[in-house]
């Protein structure tokens, strides 16, 4: 009972941070931006976390600063891409090289400083009595509610109940049609790429906030690149996708748990368990494609730049 508790606590800790990334990505993705630059985002949201914490003793200052860093480099990136039209996917990894780069050569003031101020779990009345869920679930932070049970359902909404979520939906799918209509394609693809770095940058600052409250170069250690692969795997959809992150995550603890409790296997290949979930759950789906592809589709405009003199 004690050792499932402390697995689904750490599940639902570790997967908070493949599945904020995760729906950044799928805000980008679904108006038809691929932002490779997830990775590089998460490392300067967690770096700014760590150094305004350590100006400001506030978590909520931290995620907050680091979601301003993202939205910032965010425009950036919309701006090369949106209305620049630059490649996206070298954007991307520029972006990613940028941000490693940035964090890493900033970072080294803090490396290995703990965070001055840290996300605190907060117990729900009544639910948190529940056996194993209760404890594993609702006496976590304030952010894994926010991650697993407001912004899914938010987004879900907002994209598959509303005018304005067909409209983004349609910006995805075909811009020059949604533009003939009177939809704003660059401002909505702008906005969504803006909003989706600052999620994913929100997702580094959980990163150092909440489940290693510490700064180190290479603390997200390919997190970022696992998120991006989780929004194929869910088929971009926001749901699916905070789903998959809480898949991983668990894949996650068990590696933690079998290294804390000495389990006859090598800690290395515990270590690499969310990696090769992340070959395995890309591998799946495609060898399922002729079932599975209308629920996994990308969105047709995915990637492409929108010229509006050419229909």
């Amino acid at each position: 009972m004690e050792l499932l508790t402390g697995l689904l606590t750490t599940a639902f800790l570790a997967g908070g941070v493949l599945s904020l990334a995760a729906l950044g990505e799928v805000l980008a993705e679904r108006v038809g931006v691929v932002n490779l630059g997830v990775e590089g985002l998460m490392a300067m949201g967690a770096l700014t976390a760590i150094a305004a914490t350590t100006s400001f003793p506030s978590p909520i200052f931290g995620f907050l600063a680091a979601l301003l860093v993202g939205a910032v480099f965010g425009m950036l990136f919309a701006l090369a891409t949106v209305l620049l039209r630059a490649n996206q996917v070298l954007c991307g990894l520029a972006l990613t090289l940028m941000g490693n780069g940035i964090a890493s050569s900033f970072g080294r003031a803090y490396s290995g400083m703990p965070s001055r101020a840290t996300f605190s779990g907060v117990e729900i009345p009544l639910l948190s009595d529940v056996p194993i869920l209760g404890k594993a679930f609702f006496s976590q932070n304030i952010l894994v509610y926010l991650i697993y049970i407001v912004l899914p359902v938010a987004l879900s909404y907002i994209m598959f109940r509303t005018r304005h979520g067909l409209n983004l939906r349609a910006v995805g799918e075909n811009p020059a049609a949604a533009d003939a209509a009177g939809i704003p394609v660059n401002l909505i693809r702008f906005a969504y790429v803006t909003a989706g770095s600052a999620l994913a940058a929100g997702a580094g600052a959980y990163l150092t906030l909440a489940f290693v409250p510490s700064w180190s170069d290479g603390v997200v250690a390919g997190r970022g690149w696992i998120a991006v692969a989780l929004v194929i795997f869910a088929g971009y959809r926001p749901i699916p996708a905070v789903l998959s992150g809480l898949l991983f995550g668990l894949i996650t603890a068990i590696g933690f748990v079998g290294q804390a409790r000495g389990w006859p296997i090598a800690p290395a290949f515990l270590s690499m368990l969310p990696y090769l979930g992340t070959m395995a759950f890309i591998i799946v789906p495609v060898l399922a494609w002729q079932r599975m592809r209308s629920i996994m589709a990308a969105p047709a405009a995915i990637g492409l730049p929108y010229y509006r003199d050419v229909r």
